[in-house]
């Protein structure tokens, strides 16, 4: 029974991280469409929702990258699956606190591996698979969309050449209506997968499935896509403002651009199970953009602090997974670790969004 009620926190806790990351990557999707003005916020972010949801059921190769491929199966517990968790969620909410636009992807992955460490020591982690799978991805991967960015916003104004602006607006921002589409359905097939690869590892921890026969049952696949698509429909606005207005000041070809490198690169990713960051692909994109226009145009102080936030984050979310892990054995192997910790972090959630909507409401009451 105590097996039982670790596995549902840990379904629920999965999901919840689904959620945030959902709302903390909607910009990837939507910024530069919304900073352009190819679609109002709330219709370009409901597209966003419906696609990313579509896109959770294509393909479901990184789910087993993330199942079999980063921590031995042999040393996971619901446990250490629940404080990785715990690691992603916490490092998702401090970085969209401060509007910073970093990898959900990575903090996941660096959570699982901390608690893993913490549980088993460093031979819990397939090293190479880690390397090969997400390390050596998450250079290229970036370097690659802003390489293609820039090169083609160079083509894009060429072929427009001296035609007046605002014809040529107009054709982009339709354009950006497909390229952003695309965006949204890459994301589903990479982002939604982390969270379906997790649960099942809990359920290969609990015995409910044979690590030798991994599959991803058709409810996991329901649930997270549901999730990550609330998520997403929710929105991270303050990472939206990060993205479409403070690293470049972008018009219709360059949103039309960053969109279409950066699906590419995520739907090629994809395909070869890569657990890609589709935050640092479309942040790549977008500098690309605006560099093959001019270097100058890039913000280059905004995008080194990106830049910053996305070395620190699978050491942070592994730290916080390796503490959270070391909590939750204070109380014994069985579910109390995990609910305690739960109840602990649902009532500072709670009371942080109460402090907020306190705030709103004393500035609307001054205003």
């Amino acid at each position: 029974m105590s097996s039982d009620v670790t596995l549902g926190i840990v379904v629920a806790t999965a999901l919840a991280f689904d959620f945030t990351n959902g709302f903390h990557d909607t910009a990837n999707s939507v910024a530069a469409t919304i900073s352009t003005r190819a679609l109002p916020p709330r219709v370009a972010v409901g597209m966003a929702a419906l696609l990313n949801f579509a896109g959770a059921f294509i393909s479901l190769k990184v789910a087993a990258t993330v199942g079999q491929g980063i921590v031995a199966t042999s040393h996971v517990t619901s446990t250490v699956v629940f404080a990785g968790l715990v690691g992603a969620i916490a490092w998702n909410l401090a970085t969209w606190y401060f509007g910073l636009p970093s990898s959900s992807s990575h903090a996941l992955i660096g959570g699982v591996v901390g608690s893993g460490v913490a549980a088993a020591g460093t031979g819990a982690v397939q090293w190479d698979g880690l390397t090969e799978k997400v390390l050596v991805p998450a250079v290229v991967a970036p370097v690659l969309a802003l390489v293609v960015g820039a090169i083609a916003i160079v083509v894009a104004y060429r072929i427009v050449g001296n035609r007046r602006p605002g014809p040529v607006g107009r054709s982009y921002r339709l354009g950006q209506i497909v390229s952003g589409g695309m965006l949204s359905l890459s994301h589903g097939t990479n982002d939604a997968q982390k969270t379906m690869g997790i649960i099942t590892l809990a359920l290969i921890a609990h015995g409910d499935i044979s690590a030798d026969k991994f599959h991803v049952p058709t409810w996991v696949v329901v649930s997270a896509a549901t999730a990550i698509a609330l998520g997403t429909y929710v929105g991270g606005w303050r990472i939206i403002r990060t993205m479409g207005t403070r690293i470049i000041k972008m018009d219709p070809a360059q949103g039309f651009v960053s969109q279409g490198a950066g699906a590419a690169t995520i739907l090629a990713a994809s395909h070869y199970g890569y657990p890609l960051s589709t935050t640092h692909v479309i942040s790549g994109a977008v500098m690309g953009a605006g560099a093959g226009k001019r270097l100058s145009a890039v913000r280059w102080g905004v995008a080194g602090n990106i830049a910053g936030a996305w070395v620190l984050t699978i050491p942070a979310a592994a730290a916080v997974g390796a503490a959270t892990y070391g909590v939750t054995r204070i109380f014994g192997t069985g579910a109390v670790g995990p609910l305690v910790v739960s109840i602990v972090l649902l009532a500072v959630l709670l009371t942080g969004f109460a402090r907020r909507l306190a705030a709103g409401r004393t500035l609307t009451a001054e205003g």
